[in-house]
């Protein structure tokens, strides 16, 4: 393949020193090789680029407009490697594709965007909100964010935070159906699934009195298929669903939710990761979104409502009666 911008380069030098010898001592090049040179790009464009005398070269009208085209590009080249080059120091600019699940969207990420877009406002931020999976290498986004344990990912994947999931049951459900005191009673109450993730329908817990887990495969009455529908579900009334705090925080602190079988709980967060394709020269834009995330989600507190030392205390249970 022909170097075009090393052409480029030895033109540019003939036209500014208005010489072969000139450019030929300018680039350490034989005035003969030049010359040779201008000749070949003229007999590839098979036009006149240059008017030749015994005391100096001219520019053809031809010629003019290749000079001036490639100072431009020669100039864009290098902006382009300046700009790339400077690895961490580089400012982050450009478009970051961002896939994250609509309830960890809605309560985390947008809440935060518009500190992140003053820091840096040269980032231009394209967000797909969406529950299911998708495949990086495919080139479909920069960075996905998901909850939950990663295996077998072809991607990095750094860990920027964790989340606690909490068996939830709006006020009016628990007053019709009663309240479970021990995970095996789940078998007598509706529990709202998921359907495109069965291991979400798995649900864990641990017996405080001996440590022992306990698994719980759900067969839920209703299914959904993403977090936001499963919580608004809840909320109706429609069944016990298990959720990440940070999704169902508010609604527990206003009372919309109350939650289940705290003392049963696994003792287990999971963890949030943001996945991206790993490179030794990280684009700057990805390495600000997902520092800045780090940074805010390693500071954020548990939801009050599991600092507390009585849920019952905050909720009033209602009686229990329990279902047939």
């Amino acid at each position: 393949m022909d170097n075009a911008a090393g052409e480029m380069q030895v033109f540019i030098s003939v036209v500014e020193n208005r010489s072969f010898a000139a450019a030929g001592k300018q680039l350490n090049m034989s005035p003969s090789s030049v010359s040779k040179l201008v000749s070949r790009i003229e007999d590839r464009l098979q036009t006149r680029l240059l008017l030749r005398s015994a005391r100096a070269t001219s520019l053809t009208a031809e010629g003019e407009i290749y000079y001036r085209s490639a100072c431009r590009i020669l100039a864009d080249i290098r902006h382009t490697e300046n700009m790339l080059s400077q690895g961490p120091h580089v400012t982050p600019r450009g478009q970051l594709r961002v896939s994250a699940s609509v309830p960890f969207a809605r309560c985390v990420l947008l809440p935060l965007i518009p500190e992140f877009s003053d820091l840096y406002p040269e980032i231009e931020l394209d967000l797909s909100l969406d529950d299911n999976s998708i495949d990086l290498m495919q080139n479909t986004a920069d960075i996905a964010i998901r909850v939950g344990a990663v295996e077998d990912c072809p991607l990095k994947a750094r860990k920027i935070g964790e989340s606690r999931r909490t068996l939830v049951a709006s006020p009016a459900y628990l007053e019709r159906y009663g309240i479970p005191d021990h995970p095996e009673n789940l078998e007598q109450h509706r529990c709202i699934g998921f359907n495109f993730h069965k291991g979400l329908n798995e649900w864990l817990f641990k017996e405080p009195s001996n440590g022992r887990g306990i698994t719980k495969r759900i067969n839920s009455s209703i299914t959904a298929s993403d977090g936001e529908t499963v919580r608004q579900l809840a909320l109706l009334g429609m069944g016990i669903a298990r959720l990440a705090s940070f999704h169902i925080g508010q609604d527990i602190e206003d009372g919309r939710l109350v939650p289940l079988l705290q003392e049963y709980h696994y003792g287990r967060n999971e963890p949030i990761h943001a996945l991206f394709v790993d490179h030794p020269h990280l684009a700057a834009r990805v390495r600000a979104f997902v520092d800045f995330f780090a940074e805010k989600l390693s500071r954020q507190k548990a939801p009050s409502y599991l600092r507390r030392r009585s849920v019952l205390e905050v909720h009033p249970q209602p009686r229990v009666n329990r279902r047939a």
